[in-house]
């Protein structure tokens, strides 16, 4: 047996520079969605809660202020970023450490994969409450644009959407700068508006938020849903640790905006406290002379355009790793960058969030409508990151059960509260989250179902490997090299059963090829292939692939001739099965589930590719499987 190294075609520029993120590019992609959250989360806090009055906007800034130090300081950028995954975060990379350490299986992967929908149905909703809300702001100084903010609207997420098969790279040299510029603005709005009424300081301590709370029952418990808005971005911090790493990602927090968020939402707080807000307005636009307020607009729909942006790529990347740990079907994944492993375009999630959400837009309208649609799915992901968080305690940790309890508690009592006000609004919006989040898990569930189903039943028509191999001597060869892919390597592939029943020889070199996405996001270049040979001129290659690296079969053989076992592939034969699925009786999957998994295997990208494989040398070998 021979463990192969050779060079990452991906280096890790982060971890020789671990500041140089900061010079800007992060700013961007990092704090998108959470820094644009101040054009709506106090108007629709003042909204829910009671109406735009003094007490009430000083109870809500204290939730909001403490909002943002629980559960985006504390709970994220200092406990939950530090389970990352060789650098990689996001709740799918959580997943992959926790999912294969005993009885906790089952449920680490259905919390993983759930939260993994959630996060897809934010990344449609976050694009249209973003853009509506900064649009919005036109109606204060030019009140008869009004009916044109939503087709505005429409357009631009359109326009947004459409360019995503450009690629981020360009774009992304222009985020860090604007979202500077943006921080920086609506800081200074909010100490202007701080220095006409410092008193709303005071809202600063939490005895502010408790006592609201206690005096307002069920309209404080509700309101808590359009507090949490202003945590919506939390979870995208902890997602994008592996363009950045977790100390850049810190003091961007600390130093620049976890500072100016608070600023603004004071800002906002005095000017409602002042009197200075015209009846159903914005508080944010409100901060602002009349004179700059459309300039405010334009660098408010800026500033969203790229917290979208951020939020599509995410969901590319979260694809991408979901592809690779069996939870999708093989999408084409295109790369938009030759320098930016993270620079990804999928063309079926792209335009299928784009349906999503502009059909979003266009069904509530405004972002008022849609802000009772946007925490829940948040929310819900938040909640289900802390009892991983608890799992990880006890089993990467090796913390005891009280303080794990403890502290994974606090953080899960924090989001229930959230958690349960949001679902309060469920019947006013909620349920399109909901719903799409639901159908996900459902074609999730099925493809991983379907897929185990599928293999099990196709390893059930082959024989033991060692025998077979023995029995082989007096076979007759062909010159030339075959590659089977296969799943196992204890059993004989079925293509290969299938050549032998049909051509009667072998190939005078038999390669059984063993593709495996390993729970990390990269392997290592010393573990990326094993050559083993198993005699009679059989051999068996195992490639290794982390769930954020892409195979690439030719230049992995190309590899192999390190350890003499070298391929010319104008001699070399890749042999595939082809798979009709059909239904047995009984079957695993139930008329839906089965429907499901035919149109997806269907529409799941060629492994020829999927692994790069050149076409002219690939032979499919078809077969019909009842499952």
């Amino acid at each position: 047996m021979v463990a192969l190294a050779r060079p990452d075609s991906a280096p890790d520029r982060r971890r020789r520079h671990p500041l140089a993120p900061l010079a800007l590019g992060a700013l961007g992609v990092v704090y998108g969605d959470i820094g644009t959250s101040p054009l709506y989360t106090l108007k629709t806090a003042l909204e829910w809660g009671g109406g735009a009055t003094a007490d009430v906007a000083l109870g809500i800034l204290s939730l909001i202020v403490w909002t943002l130090l629980i559960t985006t300081s504390l709970k994220y950028v200092l406990v939950v970023m530090r389970f990352d995954n060789q650098g990689e975060g996001g709740i799918l990379a959580l997943m992959s450490r926790l999912w294969d350490r005993g009885r906790t299986r089952t449920v680490v992967v259905m919390l993983g994969l759930t939260g993994a929908a959630l996060l897809y149905s934010d990344g449609a909703i976050t694009p249209a409450i973003s853009v509506l809300s900064a649009l919005e702001g036109l109606k204060l100084p030019l009140p008869d644009i009004a009916p044109y903010v939503l087709p505005a609207s429409v357009a631009v997420l359109a326009g947004l959407f459409a360019l995503q098969r450009q690629g981020t790279a360009r774009i992304g040299r222009l985020f860090g700068p604007v979202m500077a510029v943006w921080f920086v603005v609506i800081g200074l709005l909010g100490l202007g508006g701080i220095l006409a009424h410092p008193a709303v300081l005071c809202a600063l301590d939490p005895r502010y938020g408790l006592d609201y709370l206690a005096r307002h029952g069920t309209t404080g418990f509700l309101v808590l849903g359009a507090v949490f808005l202003s945590a919506t971005g939390a979870e995208a911090l902890y997602a994008d640790m592996g363009h950045f790493g977790a100390r850049p990602i810190r003091i961007g927090w600390y130093g620049l905006v976890l500072p100016t968020l608070v600023l603004n939402y004071a800002g906002q707080t005095a000017a409602v406290v002042g009197g200075t807000v015209p009846d159903a307005a914005n508080p944010f636009f409100a901060l602002c002379p009349e004179a700059l307020q459309i300039p405010l607009v334009g660098l408010s729909t800026v500033a969203t355009v790229i917290a979208s942006q951020s939020i599509i790529s995410g969901t590319f990347s979260m694809t991408r790793q979901a592809v690779q740990l069996g939870l999708l079907p093989r999408l084409r994944i295109v790369q938009t960058s030759a320098e930016g492993y993270g620079q990804i375009y999928v063309a079926p999630v792209n335009w299928i969030m784009m349906i999503a959400t502009v059909s979003l837009a266009l069904g509530f309208g405004s972002s008022d409508h849609l802000a009772a649609a946007f925490g829940v799915a948040v929310s819900l992901t938040m909640l289900l990151t802390s009892v991983l968080v608890f799992v990880a305690m006890r089993q990467l940790w090796g913390w005891g059960l009280v303080p794990s309890v403890a502290l994974a508690g606090c953080f899960v009592a924090v989001d229930l509260a959230f958690v349960s006000a949001n679902l309060m609004k469920v019947l006013d919006g909620g349920w399109a989250p909901l719903t799409m989040s639901a159908l996900l898990v459902f074609v999730m569930t099925t493809w991983r179902k379907g897929r185990r189903a599928l293999l099990a039943q196709i390893e059930r028509e082959t024989i033991p490997l060692s025998g077979f191999i023995a029995r082989q001597h007096d076979r007759q060869r062909v010159p030339g090299t075959a590659v089977y892919m296969t799943s196992r390597l204890d059993v004989v592939p079925v293509p290969l059963l299938h050549n032998l029943k049909h051509n009667k020889v072998l190939h005078e070199r038999v390669v059984l090829l063993n593709v495996a996405t390993e729970p990390v996001p990269r392997v290592a270049p010393a573990e990326r292939v094993t050559i083993t040979e198993l005699g009679n001129r059989f051999f068996a290659v195992v490639a290794r692939y982390g769930f954020m690296e892409q195979p690439d079969i030719p230049l992995l053989l190309a590899d192999c001739a390190r350890c003499d076992l070298a391929f010319d592939l104008m001699d070399t034969s890749f042999f595939l099965g082809l798979e009709t699925v059909m239904a047995a009786r009984p079957s695993c999957l139930n008329r839906a589930e089965r429907a499901v998994f035919q149109f997806l295997k269907r529409s799941a990208m060629l492994r020829t590719d999927f692994f790069q494989i050149p076409l002219n040398r690939v032979v499919e070998l078809g077969a019909q499987v009842a499952i």
